[in-house]
């Protein structure tokens, strides 16, 4: 049986939303410390306790917080995606950075003059020259050649899925004298657990890419650190997540969504991902042999992210549940989030690096279909088979 939810009944209690003032990034410390010849501090400062590699119990580990030492100004090299979701990071961790004053150069995997290139953020990347970054393209598999000799304080892999893509990067970095090296991973190789949400510490798959390139770096490095992202938004995205909202809400469509709708996740703006980058290469020692999960502070429901976007929209919205079994389809092409609750917190960051989060999904959701009707992808023609597949089968009826 179908259930509806109504545009009619769809009514929310408004509370005072948290604040999107950024927290300062360079708490200050004094320490008696010694410069290094890369610039570094290094000091008697003990940071208790670190961790890394993955554990083979569900205990959960905790954080002492950490004073951050003021930062000086680093050489980064960020090899960036050039698909997916994550490309979106590294251009705006590029623009903090810039922002803070440090030097940035961004290193995008393939041909400057490919198709890829002309959308979003890879079009934008103007932004970041401008502020005096420098742009790349090349195979991150020959990175030695495409950098020509420049060198770098730290290196951020938002790249790699496994072992043989990012090994590459990580033996040139050492072999270059890369102080620090950072690794965009995924809260996705967590396992399911009984006990959400996920923190640093929980079991992850064996088998995952991710954790054999995270093995690898811990072994290499002195200093690292990894970042485990779910779900983001944030201008320049290219990956659909909130657009596919907007897509039926736009249309009077009814918004199918898998199971009971209460399934929880997480969608973090990428301002945040980046704040919370900024503050690992700003504080190296604090974040050093550490993971973290590069998350939103906040979770939402499936169904309530649908009512944020039709607030964004200033439209009505229908949300029809589903069972994709009887229906007879998969899930994972009929929805752009994974039916099961899986959302991961940031409690290392706010412990350790006194990150603090500035998501606000129904404000920042504004911005995103701002953008969305700005290109024209409310009037776009467009099919939704696999929509149509489901409410025949519901028997919920659809204008045309």
């Amino acid at each position: 049986m179908a259930t509806l939810l109504s545009s009619s009944c769809l009514i929310f209690s408004s509370s005072k939303l948290p604040s999107n003032s950024s927290p300062s990034l360079f708490p200050t410390l004094s320490l008696s410390s010694s410069l290094s010849k890369s610039c570094s501090f290094s000091s008697s400062l003990s940071i208790s306790p670190s961790f890394l590699t993955f554990p083979t119990s569900t205990k959960r580990l905790s954080f002492s917080t950490t004073l951050s030492v003021k930062a000086l100004k680093k050489k980064v090299l960020i090899v960036n995606t050039n698909s997916g979701g994550h490309a979106v990071i590294g251009f705006y961790f590029a623009k903090q950075l810039l922002g803070s004053g440090h030097e940035v150069t961004i290193l995008t995997v393939g041909e400057e003059n490919s198709d890829k290139m002309k959308k979003p953020p890879f079009s934008r990347f103007s932004e970041i020259t401008s502020a005096g970054g420098k742009t790349l393209w090349g195979d991150p598999g020959e990175i030695g050649k495409v950098v020509a000799g420049a060198t770098f304080d730290v290196v951020l892999d938002n790249n790699g899925k496994d072992f043989d893509s990012v090994r590459p990067v990580v033996d040139w970095a050492k072999s270059s004298g890369v102080e620090q090296f950072l690794f965009i991973s995924s809260a996705g190789i967590y396992k399911p657990t009984d006990e959400p949400p996920h923190v640093e510490g929980d079991i992850v798959k064996a088998d995952a890419g991710h954790v054999g390139v995270e093995t690898y770096i811990s072994g290499v490095f002195s200093s690292w650190a990894v970042f485990r992202p779910q779900y983001m938004i944030g201008s320049g995205n290219n990956k659909d997540c909130e657009e596919w909202f907007f897509d039926r809400i736009v249309r009077d469509r009814p918004v199918p969504i898998p199971g009971s709708g209460m399934q929880l996740t997480n969608i973090a703006h990428v301002r945040d991902l980046s704040s919370m980058l900024t503050l690992a290469v700003e504080s190296p020692a604090a974040a050093s042999g550490n993971i973290f999960n590069c998350v939103s502070d906040r979770a939402v429901t499936l169904d309530g992210m649908a009512k944020f976007c039709a607030l964004a929209a200033g439209r009505p919205v229908t949300i029809v549940h589903y069972d994709p079994k009887a229906v007879g389809i998969d899930a994972k092409k009929a929805f752009p989030f994974r039916n099961m609750h899986f959302y991961a917190e940031p409690r290392a960051a706010k412990d350790i690096l006194g990150w603090q989060g500035t998501t606000n999904l129904p404000e920042d959701l504004k911005e995103r279909f701002d953008e969305y009707v700005k290109i024209g992808r409310d009037k776009k023609p467009m099919k939704f088979e696999i929509d149509d597949k489901i409410l025949e089968c519901l028997k919920v009826p659809v204008t045309v």
